[in-house]
């Protein structure tokens, strides 16, 4: 009889079987209320095993009479590549649970460490070498779950630079899907999240891994899926050592993705122990990209102060002789030309304006034009006899020598203590190729975890210091950096149109007011399209807000309509960036529709991409477990003016708080409201009538 053990945090549970010896065997996973678990026993087909062995498992092995995908692969230079675990003992408590177990003849122990919180399970594995050779292990899942057989749809992000979080979908076949990244970074184009959509569950997936990944959907014997998510090796990457363990990355799994939003949330270590309101920011570089002129900042200073800006952040530029992106990383010292006194000056004036200094710096990277490479072009990730291969006029450090972690260190340190500063932007501009460390040996998993180390130091040295993780926009997006970061800067695209879609999927596994997004310029500078201001807002409003422009270039009616986007948004912001009742709808017809609910005020931002087409847009029905009971009348609408069609009387009326109405209508018949024209944008701010 095999022992059945169950982890739960009173809400959702996991029940699993321990075997004598094989992989622990997944009963059930979901709500607590709903388990109703048997044990039953599972037959062998004609010319199958006499024995038969599980499939839906917790990281199958193969052998043992399962011919699926392997979650757990390896060998011991060609030898003991058939895994049995034996013997678990698992030792749990308050929601969590540890199992171990051991392969005698492959000289290998296990430990698999499970947790569920908030209705979310949590997955990662400790792989110890028993032996007294190397063992390579080729593949290492963090976790594994179960969906149900029948049809099924899966959701994933497609994606390139500026085009990020592109959600798609396609039906799952009977053969395996597969997701692989090997960009040593979480990507544009392959982020590690994905979204199983069944006739009778759900399945969100994250890997918090800020490396190469990989995502895993196999189809079982009896019709069911196993879901794997886990670190991607190169050849011979993970080689352990005698007594050496492999520490996974950490595998997330709840029944829908509003769950991970709240478990990211608890994620982020935020200075002072709680997030205080997310400051409103300007950065600088699409108002003067490398063109540091102090007076020009000051006067920017001065604007973004009269605009009510928070978090005042100087870009790429201010170091080296850093004129253009060809010359300078590496070089963590101040351009004189630029900053003749140093950066505290532009610092202090930028507090004595009410506002914290913010600065960008781009560590894991070097340009060969520069002080750095040309004293130890040593220090980068390069294959012996092979050319180097350039990116953005860059190359990668490698972070896994201590002399270049300390050097970055000692860097970052140094300008932290000299310099005011509350907030670094860490960016990294471009993707791993030929990362091989000083033995020759792939080193993309060694310089992730040297990566995080470096971010570990810093903010153990500065606590107070927050930090956006940017990778050329929305690159390095996952719940790993985030327990290290604060933000991430979303896209590199600024534009609002494209941006409806890129929020939209970022939404979908991050909390929007973790997600910056900018008021950028008219024309664009990515696109050249055009949009008014409102559009623009509208589209920035519920996420971490903020300006990408040079303020001075706006004439003194645009500007005057910023400052009060920026002071809705800092009025509206409890509201937008209250957590459990955020909301974005599937667009329909063009129109994007976002927000979040109290018990007593709705925000909704209303955006039209393209023209409609049908006559009139469909009414616009909010979820019923967002909306408290009650009557509620619209209490401002910004622009006061929006850029409608037609308005009819009772539209109008409506629009101005005149026309108050029950909960039953934002959730069953819906608000009709008039048609915007393409490339416009409204918000509505709604409140409970008292006493209801």
């Amino acid at each position: 009889m095999m022992q059945r053990i169950a982890i739960t945090d009173g809400a959702t549970a996991l029940v699993l079987s321990l075997p004598v010896q094989g992989m622990p065997e997944i009963v059930a996973f979901g709500p607590e209320a709903a388990m109703a678990v048997q044990e039953t026993g599972r037959s062998s087909r004609t010319n199958g095993m006499d024995i038969a062995a599980p499939s839906a498992v917790l990281l199958p092995t193969g052998g043992m009479g399962f011919f699926g995908w392997p979650a757990i692969a390896g060998h011991r230079d060609g030898r003991n590549f058939v895994i049995v675990f034996a013997g678990w003992s698992a030792t749990c408590e308050a929601g969590t649970c540890a199992l171990r177990a051991a392969d005698n003849v492959a000289r290998l122990g296990i430990t698999i460490r499970l947790a569920i919180s908030g209705g979310v399970l949590t997955s990662s594995v400790a792989l110890t070498n028993a032996g007294d050779t190397p063992f390579t292990l080729d593949r290492c899942m963090a976790g594994s779950m179960v969906v149900p057989d029948g049809a099924a749809d899966v959701q994933y992000f497609a994606g390139m630079w500026g085009r990020e979080f592109q959600i798609r979908r396609e039906a799952l076949g009977q053969g395996i899907w597969l997701r692989e990244n090997r960009r040593g970074r979480t990507s544009h184009d392959r982020p590690p999240s994905l979204v199983i959509e069944t006739g009778t569950a759900n399945l969100a997936v994250h890997l918090g891994w800020s490396g190469n990944a990989v995502l895993a959907v196999d189809v079982l014997d009896d019709g069911r899926r196993l879901v794997h998510a886990g670190e991607l090796f190169e050849p011979g990457e993970m080689r352990l050592a005698p007594s050496a363990t492999y520490d996974s990355p950490t595998a997330c799994f709840a029944a829908d993705p509003a769950l991970l939003r709240q478990f990211v949330r608890a994620a982020v270590v935020w200075p002072g122990g709680t997030m205080r309101p997310r400051p409103v920011t300007l950065n600088t570089w699409e108002g003067v990209y490398f063109n540091h002129h102090l007076p020009d900042l000051m006067a920017q200073v001065r604007a973004a102060a009269e605009l009510g800006v928070e978090r005042f952040v100087v870009d790429d530029g201010w170091f080296g002789l850093r004129d253009d992106d060809t010359t300078s990383l590496g070089d963590w010292q101040v351009d004189t030309r630029k900053y003749p006194d140093g950066l505290r000056p532009l610092a202090e004036y930028v507090r004595q304006h009410g506002m914290e200094f913010g600065l960008w710096f781009e560590p894991e990277m070097v340009n060969p034009d520069s002080a750095l490479y040309r004293a130890h072009p040593g220090w980068a990730l390069q294959v012996e006899g092979l050319p180097l291969l350039l990116s953005r006029h860059q190359l990668v450090l490698d972070l896994t020598r201590p002399e270049v972690s300390d050097y970055l260190f000692a860097c970052i340190d140094r300008t932290l203590r000299d310099v005011p500063i509350s907030y670094v932007k860490w960016d990294m501009n471009r993707d791993l190729t030929h990362a091989a460390g000083a033995s020759g040996q792939a080193a993309t998993a060694r310089q992730t975890r040297a990566v995080y180390a470096l971010m570990d130091r810093v903010r153990a040295a500065h606590p107070d210091v927050e930090i956006e993780s940017c990778a050329s926009g929305g690159g390095r997006a996952d719940y790993g950096v985030l327990a290290r970061t604060h933000r991430i800067w979303t896209s590199d695209c600024t534009d609002a149109l494209d941006r409806l879609e890129i929020q939209r999927g970022a939404r979908l596994f991050y909390p929007p007011e973790i997600l910056g997004a900018h008021v950028s310029g008219s024309p664009n500078h990515q696109t050249h399209r055009r949009h008014s201001l409102t559009f623009r807002a509208v589209v920035a409003l519920a996420y971490h807000f903020g300006i990408e422009m040079d303020p001075r270039t706006l004439d003194a009616e645009e500007f005057a309509a910023l400052k009060g986007w920026v002071a809705l948004h800092k009025r509206l912001r409890p509201v937008l960036h209250a957590a459990g009742g955020q909301f974005h709808l599937d667009p329909i017809d063009g129109r994007y529709v976002w927000g979040s609910a109290t018990p007593d005020v709705i925000v909704l931002c209303i955006a039209q991409g393209p023209t409609m087409l049908a006559e009139q847009p469909p009414p616009l029905r909010l979820p019923a477990t967002l909306v408290a009971d009650g009557h509620w009348r619209i209490a401002g609408c910004f622009p006061e003016a929006p850029d409608f069609v037609r308005v009819s009387d009772s539209q109008q009326q409506m629009l101005r708080g005149g026309m108050p109405f029950p909960a039953a209508t934002l959730t069953a018949a819906g608000l009709r409201l008039p048609m915007l024209r393409p490339q416009s944008g409204v918000v509505l701010e709604l409140h409970r009538i008292a006493g209801d």
